[in-house]
């Protein structure tokens, strides 16, 4: 019980602190915002808007998850309140549990912003709600454990910032969002399959668009399996870098 206590005061104090902070005000809010508009109202088409639709969910929750945590992670170092919660009667993968968990409900909620505007410009019937939720919250799992490898790596947070692009913008043209992988240069598709973030928007396109690759169950056992190692890896660089 006390341990589910510090989980949930925790996370009250990183939801308090940080996600009203510039950097992810402008990074994790406005910047998918901008995104969804600039596509939807470019698109012409019901069918266009659904098409788009995974895409945008997807960098919308790319951009929510790495920004919080590298803003959550790095000021918390900078300002040594992360060794405190480290000397805490408290298990690392707990804490490390509770320090993501902000980050997952910031994407997940990012994740909904474009589908509000969707509303109102396409008919979203027939959208298979349930893989939907599935692979949201595992594309908020991933991004968030890469925005943690990034939040270790780094001591400013525009530091964290710049390193975040060096990933994520690459990620908008190689994870299939609005390019499909099929149709990238051979030498490129290895690359888009070793990201986590192609597996979860194949689920998405076939849940919303019906036009996925490579059917849920490889891509939902991918994901789980990028979670799980990811995590692992996490936690062993946070061992590594601040506590030996």
């Amino acid at each position: 019980m006390k341990s589910w206590i510090a989980f949930w005061n925790i996370l009250m104090k990183d939801m308090r602190n940080y996600y009203l902070k510039p950097p992810n005000i402008s990074w994790g809010i406005v910047f998918p915002v901008a995104w969804t508009l600039m596509f939807f109202l470019k698109s012409q088409t019901a069918v266009n808007v659904r098409e788009l639709l995974p895409g945008v969910m997807s960098l919308s929750i790319l951009f929510g998850t790495t920004s919080m945590l590298a803003v959550t992670m790095t000021f918390e170092r900078r300002s040594r309140s992360f060794e405190r919660l480290l000397l805490a009667p408290l298990d690392l993968n707990f804490l490390m549990l509770a320090k993501t968990s902000g980050a997952i409900l910031f994407g997940l909620f990012n994740a909904f912003i474009p589908v509000l505007f969707a509303v109102f410009l396409a008919d979203l019937s027939g959208i298979r709600w349930l893989p939907v939720l599935g692979a949201v919250f595992l594309i908020a799992v991933t991004s968030t454990l890469l925005g943690l490898f990034i939040a270790v790596s780094v001591k400013e947070i525009f530091e964290a910032q710049t390193f975040s692009n060096f990933f994520r913008f690459p990620m908008i043209f190689l994870c299939g969002l609005f390019i499909p992988v099929q149709g990238l240069p051979i030498f490129l598709r290895p690359l888009s399959y070793i990201l986590p973030l192609t597996y979860g928007a194949d689920i998405l396109k076939s849940s919303i668009s019906q036009n996925g690759h490579l059917g849920f169950t490889v891509n939902f056992v991918i994901l789980l399996g990028f979670a799980v190692g990811l995590f692992a890896v996490s936690i062993r660089n946070v061992k590594r870098k601040w506590i030996y």
